[in-house]
């Protein structure tokens, strides 16, 4: 077996870009996936959505035809060219390329945030910052959306080891061969909103379906620092 690439998330979401979307069409979980994107139209119905990390658009896709207006944001251009392709209207939906922690560089007025299957690729040590740093930019008052995987045996992919911070990784193959490992964390109920809570979130309520875990809140007043 060959040893995985060094290359970080983004050269591996870079290579993956023309195969994401498989990953949707597993048997088993079309009733969860068929519920998070109800959870998404409800959640953009009229809102200005800024939504992170938003990959190939799949999602991105959902809240087009029902938010006010969507600004999606990716650090990969090869997703985006993906998610580009798909023929949104440009006059509500606009693609921007952005890394998810520098969110005040991305133009618009929001109302909303969203991100999908983002969380569990953020590193634990990290999440505080990039939490802080996206609620600076949608200002207290906005509602935020969160949804992820929840680690299902039989179903995801094994973990391949926990490193010393505590965080968990995957080995994931490409369709070429290539071999990464990716940074893939699962975390409980509790914890996602213990983490929400101590960012500041209000009236957090997280939900778990089989394959995947959902979160909704409000975004509070933020600290100056």
């Amino acid at each position: 077996m060959s040893e995985p690439l060094a290359g970080g998330i983004e050269e591996y979401y870079a290579r993956r870009a023309s195969e994401y979307d498989r990953i949707y069409a597993r048997p088993e979980r079309q009733a969860d996936l068929a519920e998070l994107r109800a959870v998404l139209s409800r959640f953009a119905l009229g809102r200005r959505l800024l939504e992170v990390a938003c990959g190939t658009g799949y999602w991105t896709l959902v809240a087009a035809p029902v938010a006010e207006s969507v600004v999606a944001t990716d650090a990969v251009d090869e997703v985006l060219g993906v998610a580009r392709g798909r023929g949104m209207p440009e006059e509500r939906v606009r693609f921007v390329r952005a890394d998810a922690f520098e969110l005040q560089a991305v133009p618009g007025d929001f109302d909303a945030g969203f991100a999908g299957f983002w969380w569990s690729h953020v590193r634990r040590g990290v999440l505080p910052g990039f939490l802080e740093g996206l609620h600076r930019r949608l200002g207290p008052g906005a509602a935020m959306l969160f949804f992820d995987n929840r680690f299902v045996e039989g179903s995801s992919t094994p973990i391949a080891r926990t490193d010393a911070a505590g965080d968990t990784c995957q080995e994931r193959v490409l369709s070429d061969g290539s071999r990464y490992e990716v940074v893939k964390n699962f975390p409980s109920r509790s914890e996602v909103r213990q983490w929400l809570a101590d960012a500041g979130g209000k009236a957090i309520r997280v939900e778990e379906l089989d394959y995947y875990w959902c979160a909704t809140y409000e975004v509070g007043e933020t600290q100056n620092r």
